[in-house]
């Protein structure tokens, strides 16, 4: 009986420890779970510990990105110009990112110089900015993309001489801009003959009134930025020589495209914000980014 009555004991001490291991490992203080697959469900992005995607734009460079005074047409408050609102193609596809991984959308105007700074230091989660996916921009962030294929194209009044070039050969000596900091200005232009090339503008609208006073004879941009101009003035005229001898040259087919994709800019270790985004955008298709395109262009303000 004695021996009865040791095992028992023995058993009965053996089902308590089991109980309190299985507790100890089932759950943790606020009866969340502890088991690995519930700690990667509820892992939080660096940098979204709030629920609040931060994104920078120039927020005067349209059709990727504006600003106007009210939140027609889907605008987001800019949150550090007070009663401003930033609309546009970069603002819908923010939108779309946020909603579909549950996060709030915060825009912050910021110039063009100032964009890959401030994802390097943290201030902004990411740069949603008509920025291309260009090798130099990429030894400074990560970028996710693209979320546009751009062309690149030149722009002249439909009076000019150079409206009817058919290459950028015949764009030779003429006057010619495009803005600080793009691979228009610091590519592209220089492979015009003889072309003046005036100091590059700040900003996109600034690039565009260089053209409508006569202080240049073209410039050189990107297609949506040239259709959105085109579209609020038709005293201009797109000059397209893609697919042509005529074109702007790269050294191969990979640094084309890597200074006419459009991506995202995060900070260069946030590989989960990246992949994020990326999953968005894997199920959109190249029409579905041109049809928002369209619909940002005809939503713009007048130039």
């Amino acid at each position: 009986m004695k021996k009865l009555f040791t095992l028992l004991l023995s058993l009965t001490v053996l089902l308590s420890l089991a109980g309190c291991v299985s507790s100890n490992v089932d759950t943790v203080p606020g009866g969340s779970s502890s088991t690995a697959p519930s700690q990667k469900e509820g892992a939080v992005i660096a940098g979204l510990e709030d629920g609040v995607l931060t994104v920078g734009m120039e927020c005067a460079y349209a059709p990727y990105n504006w600003t106007q005074t009210n939140d027609a047409n889907g605008a987001v408050p800019i949150s550090n110009v007070p009663g401003a609102y930033a609309n546009g193609y970069d603002v819908m596809i923010a939108k779309k990112i946020c909603e579909a991984n549950g996060w709030e959308l915060e825009i912050v105007s910021s110039a063009w110089d100032s964009l890959s700074p401030a994802v390097q230091s943290g201030t902004m989660d990411a740069n949603i900015a008509g920025q291309s996916m260009t090798a130099e921009r990429m030894e400074e962030v990560t970028m996710a993309g693209p979320y546009y294929y751009a062309t690149i194209v030149c722009v002249t009044r439909k009076d000019s001489p150079y409206a009817s070039a058919k290459g950028i050969s015949d764009l030779a000596e003429g006057k010619c801009t495009a803005q600080s900091g793009t691979i228009w200005y610091d590519s592209c232009l220089g492979q015009i003959p003889n072309a003046q090339i005036l100091a590059p503008a700040e900003t996109a609208p600034s690039m565009l009134m260089a053209l409508q006073t006569g202080n240049v004879d073209f410039i050189c941009t990107d297609l949506p930025t040239a259709m959105g101009a085109v579209a609020k003035d038709d005293s201009l005229t797109i000059l397209n020589f893609s697919g042509t001898e005529g074109d702007f040259q790269f050294a191969s087919e990979e640094e084309r495209a890597e200074n006419v994709n459009i991506g995202i800019s995060v900070k260069k270790d946030n590989i989960a914000l990246k992949e994020a985004m990326e999953q968005v955008l894997a199920n959109m298709t190249a029409e579905d980014f041109n049809a928002l395109m369209n619909e940002a262009i005809a939503i713009q303000p007048q130039i």
